[in-house]
């Protein structure tokens, strides 16, 4: 049975505090539900941060397909977008970005150092992260005339469905929502009914 749960932020991140030999990495994690809301983020951390001299990132989207992308911005290659991305998947979280924002304090780490710095500072982030389990919800819109109302009011009641939106004109639009793996027995619940479309 695949699974129809995914977890993710409810919440920013506190900002958290990593020292290493004099260098500090302040960890963020935002739950994020595209690139934009990723690129917001990145603006205000390069505005509250404007002094620092990295800003690296990694983020995860989706449910079923995933999309990931990790940003070393200027560090030695792989040495801090990976490594955040890697925390990312151990916690097994998506829709969720985190930045490390990194002061240089003169001495250098190292790949090594910094690989274990940005593990860290990520870890730390989503340690201070309220993550919560969510189902991964298909929508469906149910077309219908006003006869066949109850009718329909009756099965999103039994499934327990959530109504997302509804309109009612000359004909009867409801969309509604359901965890995907309940989805064949409402599919097929609507299907049984005449006189009704759903997709």
């Amino acid at each position: 049975m695949e699974n129809d749960t995914y977890k993710t932020l409810t919440a920013p991140s506190e900002e958290t505090l990593f020292k290493e030999k004099n260098s500090k990495f302040f960890g963020y994690a935002f739950p994020v539900s595209n690139e934009d809301e990723v690129k917001a983020a990145l603006e205000e951390m390069r505005k509250k941060h404007h002094s620092a001299r990295h800003w690296c990132y990694a983020f995860q989207l989706g449910t079923d397909k995933k999309y990931y992308r990790a940003n070393d911005d200027g560090e030695p290659n792989n040495s801090a977008g990976m490594p955040i991305y890697g925390q990312i998947q151990s916690f097994d979280v998506t829709n969720v970005l985190i930045i490390v924002v990194r002061y240089f304090g003169g001495v250098k780490l190292g790949v090594g150092g910094l690989i274990s710095a940005y593990k860290t500072s990520a870890q730390m982030a989503l340690e201070a992260s309220d993550i919560v389990e969510k189902t991964i919800d298909l929508e469906y819109t149910l077309k219908f005339s006003y006869q066949n109302m109850n009718k329909v009011m009756r099965v999103i009641k039994e499934k327990s469905l959530n109504i997302v939106s509804q309109k009612m004109e000359m004909d009867c639009e409801i969309v509604v929502s359901t965890r995907k793996k309940n989805a064949p027995m409402v599919l097929e619940a609507f299907t049984n009914l005449y006189e009704i479309s759903i997709k």
